[in-house]
């Protein structure tokens, strides 16, 4: 190619076609057909009929229900509120009802009640929704977590451009005290969205705080770490990593019964799940189940503290040839020639040029 601007331009043109390629198939595959797969679900009941009825709705509706019996609706509130069952039935021929929970996904209750009411229709009678956990009134749809997920996410990996590329300078120790100090902001501001400003936690906001951090701390010094290796290829990485896997994954919108096996597995593992995750069971669900979602958090934040520590051995010894260099040039030879400065000056302005470019680009996605 002839002109090197055009060049330049299509190059740097690659990584936002990468990303609408990605967001495409990672939004519409996640969201666009939502499908009940081993949606688990209970019948309330130990008499012959109730297990007959259990039988006959796992087999008309296959693979799309996991179905179990529960002897009482106390155990069938237990299941809802620890997450194992999405929806109870109370088979009835004059009272019919089903017990759901709305505040672990509306969009999982509503999944349930599309499959139970014209169960109940049969019977000629209209079917009761019983909600035992409700979200906040301030948060109806109990998706308000999933749009903080994202708040705290952009702020996390657009940090990381401004740290990886505009301070590409400075030492990793330096790197690794600012993303820990973005951090604390990040989820400072993710800590007042959620309390004073829209009310999504009534309580254990110090909880939600913490949580925050870890989530935010783990996406800043994986991507910190990982700008050494990758440059402005570390943009892309962050949005597969925390945007396009990240988000279809966090059972923010859908939880992964409602999803494709993909997606359901790492919603197992992956941290935005962790986070949605961790505050549901925190304001919502008496800390059932929190543990193990701050374990992930934390496990996510040790893989960050990991390849910083990596790239740090990785630049200990450019670092020490470039402070070797400038002690060689502090007393130059009489026989150096003068443009060597100029080179030196011209080949730092494009560093920097190309620095702040990236971190422009970076932001701007």
């Amino acid at each position: 190619m002839r002109s090197p601007a055009l060049r330049h331009v299509l190059t740097h043109l690659i990584t936002p076609l990468l990303m609408c390629i990605g967001m495409g198939l990672a939004y519409m595959g996640a969201f666009v057909t939502p499908e009940p797969h081993h949606l688990p679900v209970a019948v309330i009941g130990t008499a012959p009929q109730a297990k007959v009825f259990a039988q006959t709705v796992k087999d008309t509706a296959g693979d799309k229900l996991d179905v179990r019996t529960v002897a009482t609706r106390a155990d069938a509130v237990g299941l809802l509120k620890s997450r194992e069952v999405t929806g109870a039935y109370v088979p009835s021929v004059k009272a019919p009802e089903l017990l759901v929970a709305s505040a672990a996904s509306d969009m999982g209750a509503t999944a349930v009640e599309k499959v139970f009411t014209p169960v109940a229709a049969k019977e000629g009678v209209p079917l009761k929704v019983t909600d035992v956990a409700e979200p906040v009134a301030d948060d109806p749809t109990g998706q308000g977590l999933f749009f903080l997920l994202i708040a705290l996410s952009i702020g996390s990996y657009a940090s990381v451009a401004a740290l990886g590329a505009a301070g590409a300078g400075l030492p990793m120790r330096v790197r690794a005290l600012l993303a820990l100090g973005v951090s604390a902001v990040v989820s400072g501001i993710g800590a007042l969205l959620a309390g004073p400003v829209f009310h999504l936690a009534h309580h254990d906001l110090a909880g939600v705080w913490g949580m925050a951090w870890l989530y935010s701390a783990g996406i800043l010094f994986i991507g910190v770490g990982l700008h050494t290796f990758l440059k402005r290829w570390t943009t892309l990485t962050m949005m597969v990593l925390f945007v396009m896997l990240n988000f279809t994954s966090s059972g923010g919108l859908f939880r992964p019964e409602l999803q494709n096996g993909f997606f359901g597995t790492l919603h197992a593992f992956w941290n935005g799940a962790g986070f949605v995750e961790g505050a549901r069971s925190l304001l919502y669900f008496g800390h059932d189940g929190l543990a193990r979602n701050v374990w992930t958090l934390a496990l996510w934040l040790v893989a960050g503290l990991v390849v910083t520590g990596i790239a740090a051995l990785y630049e200990r010894p450019r670092t020490a040839r470039h402070a070797a260099g400038h002690a060689g040039t502090a007393t130059p030879a009489a026989d150096t020639p003068a443009l060597a400065p100029t080179e030196r000056e011209a080949e730092r302005a494009t560093e920097q040029a190309a620095a702040e470019e990236e971190a422009e680009e970076a932001v701007g996605v």
